[in-house]
């Protein structure tokens, strides 16, 4: 693995993660999102996870208050590639606008440049076709508090190269991933296979009114043992990216549930969305911030 420069497309939550985290192992990251307004976001972004970095990693403080010099931030998308050995896509979770990504992409990366999708839900052979280069994509999943939570899911398509698949678990790792080659196309690689399930069984308690998400978490950490809940888990992915996600389900005419799944996004959409509260990035979501009811230690009680 030979891979240098870095391009994170798409600066929300996870993408300013993954910006975050290759540029605290030492790579020169690129930071491309559509419009200033959006880049201004991001940087606010880098701040706060500058903070958390060096609280967290006590043996890495350097690394953590330079990490910032390694981040370069862009609006057009020619410059944003112009010296990528790797481009990272982490853009809103619709079909959609990730095809029309790719294409634009397509136009002016480099022929040695590798794109990798972070896509959370679909398989990178939906887009495969779009890039110019299927050959030269892959999936590479990265989980919500990368620094913690250190996954790396590398899942190739029937048509990548497997030095590419070679290349990127390497980098996975280079960044300090625990690297998981996911041998063929799946929907949610292995992370969402299994977390998916539980959060859309969560919203389906809700909007059925069968209990408040609180008593759902409660539900989920005393019986198991797990220390968050589906609804604090869905603040902390962001409650946009779970709106997507449901939305996607709700205009699926293949599927079952497409009624549930529409009442869901609305209601999502009605009591979060449009009043702003998209969980951990904006202060409140199921819960409030920076002290949410989950962490209270009588949470739990009886």
């Amino acid at each position: 693995m030979n891979f240098k420069n870095i391009t994170v497309a798409g600066s929300g939550v996870l993408g300013s993660q993954i910006a975050f985290q290759t540029a605290f192992k030492g790579f020169e990251v690129v930071v491309y999102d559509i419009n200033d307004e959006a880049i201004e976001k991001a940087k606010e972004r880098m701040d706060n996870l500058e903070k958390t970095y060096v609280d967290y990693f006590k043996d890495e403080q350097e690394a953590a208050k330079t990490a910032k010099q390694r981040l370069h931030f862009v609006t057009d998308l020619g410059e944003a590639v112009a010296n990528a050995d790797l481009l990272i896509e982490a853009v809103p979770e619709k079909e959609e606008i990730k095809k029309d990504f790719y294409q634009k992409l397509a136009k002016v990366a480099p022929p040695q440049t590798i794109f990798a999708t972070n896509s959370s839900t679909m398989l990178p052979s939906q887009f495969a076709e779009y890039t110019g280069r299927p050959n030269k994509f892959i999936a590479l999943h990265f989980a919500n508090r990368i620094w913690m939570n250190n996954t790396g899911e590398v899942m190739e398509h029937p048509g990548t190269d497997s030095e590419v698949v070679t290349q990127v678990l390497e980098f996975a790792s280079a960044i300090g991933m625990v690297p998981l080659h996911i041998k063929k196309e799946q929907p949610g690689y292995i992370l969402n296979s299994l977390l998916v399930p539980l959060l859309d069984a969560a919203q389906g308690l809700w909007e059925g009114d069968v209990a408040d998400p609180y008593t759902i978490d409660k539900t989920w950490m005393v019986a198991t043992g797990a220390p968050l809940g589906p609804f604090s888990i869905m603040d902390i992915i962001g409650v946009d990216t779970i709106y997507n996600i449901v939305s996607a389900k709700a205009e699926d005419p293949n599927n079952p549930e497409q009624a549930k799944f529409k009442r869901i996004a609305d209601l999502v959409k009605k009591e979060f969305i449009d009043k702003g509260k998209k969980g951990v990035q904006s202060g409140e979501g199921f819960y409030t911030y920076p002290n949410p009811a989950y962490q209270d230690e009588d949470f739990l009680k009886p």
